[in-house]
């Protein structure tokens, strides 16, 4: 079953979340229904925006927490160049101290941001899931499939049950990853409507995946291959199955169950053709645009995404030094590429999704930024130090005072820091202190020179 995508999936911290969403994005395709435009990429974009406005108070807080950091990250990278090269215990604890200060002085909990992402995390891969396998989640998507796949089964004439439903599935280049599961008896059990449930559903599952991602040309080598399917994939009613998925994946034209390179590749050759003249070729030429605008609208928006989220300063050595913030640098300015690569490759479908969510992000990030410059940084330092102050005090440790520049001085700091000075001067001193009693140059009176009197006194009586 490890090959099956169309089976809702199994992890048990991904399920209930997909289980979740599942119903939202068959609730929004049931609304299209009734308005009578069933159409799978306006449920995809609303699906897209009603998940990310119920991700609005995490995606606030996450973006909250990256605008604060690119302010106080300066002040981090100083405390870093403050103690560069000391590695003794006396200066890493203040280091620690002065760092976790800074933190409390921004009002920032340093691990809230991973918090927030792995509790996003789940809901993104569940959020994926359900858009690449919809049929699994949204029952009149199914649906379409049925007549076909109940038919499909063993109905290849000149064929064995088994042979017959392998050939059929083969019409698929996706056939590669089921090729482990038709090798098996289960799947001849089926084709002779002798097998268990299970294995029933099984093999239902497996058909409806691979026809779901299909291609144009091979649904036409369907009704050209196997003529006895024919009126299954399209008829005059346009109930067939081909017939209801290109009704439901239309989008301005565009077939979003196709990839933008197939698009384009085969809208080409159909200009290019010189035995069948394409009969539309403005429309050609349209479904070629489209298609190239899907790879560059997601690039486009993934980099704009990327602008509006707070950059990190890098006015000193320290932050050009760091290896984090050139790391994250050269990942903004891939991440677009990247984006374009794989909604050229991917279906459609999956390049309207990416865009979406990246005009959601970039919405949400815009109004965040709006919020955070009409806020008064020194008004919230203020309050957060009485709020860790008071804190403090209920645990009955002493109040921290802040400078200007985040340097955050304790009381326990403080001695600490003397303590040390302290002890550092007393071995500074009896060093001294002993050069000068070994010296010939003692001043008259001091202590250095009556303890050379001393030393002299006992080495003369010792002889």
């Amino acid at each position: 079953m490890d090959y099956i995508l169309l089976t809702k999936n199994g992890n048990f911290i991904i399920r209930p979340f997909a289980e979740i969403l599942g119903l939202i994005m068959e609730g929004i395709f049931w609304l299209l229904d009734k308005l009578s435009i069933p159409n799978i990429g306006f449920t995809i974009i609303l699906f897209t925006i009603i998940v990310y406005l119920l991700m609005l108070p995490l995606t606030i807080k996450q973006q909250k927490f990256s605008k604060l950091s690119a302010k106080m990250n300066p002040e981090l990278q100083a405390i870093q160049s403050k103690y560069k090269g000391k590695s003794d215990q006396a200066s890493l604890e203040k280091m620690q101290q002065e760092t976790q200060l800074v933190y409390a002085k921004y009002g920032v909990n340093p691990s809230g941001s991973c918090l927030q992402l792995l509790i996003q995390m789940p809901i993104l891969f569940a959020l994926y899931r359900v858009i690449y396998s919809m049929p699994a989640y949204v029952g009149k998507i199914r649906a379409a499939f049925d007549p076909l796949v109940g038919a499909s089964a063993g109905v290849v004439e000149g064929l064995t049950a088994q042979e017959g439903s392998v050939e059929f599935i083969k019409t698929f280049s996706s056939f590669r990853y089921y090729q482990k599961q038709f090798s098996n008896d289960a799947f001849t059990n089926f084709a002779n409507h002798a097998a268990s449930p299970e294995n029933i559903e099984y093999i239902k599952n497996s058909f409806v995946d691979v026809l779901n991602r299909a291609s144009t040309s091979e649904w036409l080598k369907i009704s050209e291959q196997y003529p006895n399917l024919a009126h299954l994939v399209t008829n005059a009613n346009g109930t067939g199955t081909y017939d209801l998925l290109s009704k439901y994946n239309d989008f301005f034209g565009l077939n979003i169950g196709n990839s933008p390179s197939y698009t384009i590749t085969t809208s080409w050759q159909a200009l290019q053709d010189k035995v069948n003249i394409c009969e539309n070729p403005g429309m050609m030429w349209g479904l070629i645009i489209g298609a190239i605008l899907i790879p560059v609208l997601a690039a486009l928006t993934q980099w704009i995404n990327v602008k509006l989220m707070p950059q990190q300063e890098s006015n000193n050595k320290a932050a050009e030094e760091n290896s984090m913030v050139a790391s994250m640098k050269m990942m903004n300015n891939i991440m677009p590429l990247f984006s374009a690569f794989l909604c050229f490759t991917l279906p459609i479908g999956m390049g309207i999704y990416w865009i979406s969510g990246s005009v959601v992000r970039s919405i949400i990030q815009v109004a965040v930024n709006k919020k955070m410059d009409k806020m008064d940084i020194d008004e919230m330092i203020k309050k957060n130090i009485e709020k860790n102050n008071e804190k403090r005090r209920k645990m009955g440790l002493p109040a921290q005072t802040i400078t200007s520049n985040a340097t955050m001085n304790t009381k326990n700091v403080e001695h600490k820091d003397t303590s040390s000075k302290s002890s550092a001067k007393k071995e500074h001193d009896a060093k001294a202190a002993t050069n000068y009693y070994n010296s010939n140059e003692s001043k008259p009176g001091s202590l250095a020179s009556k303890a050379a009197m001393v030393k002299k006194y006992n080495e003369k009586n010792s002889k």
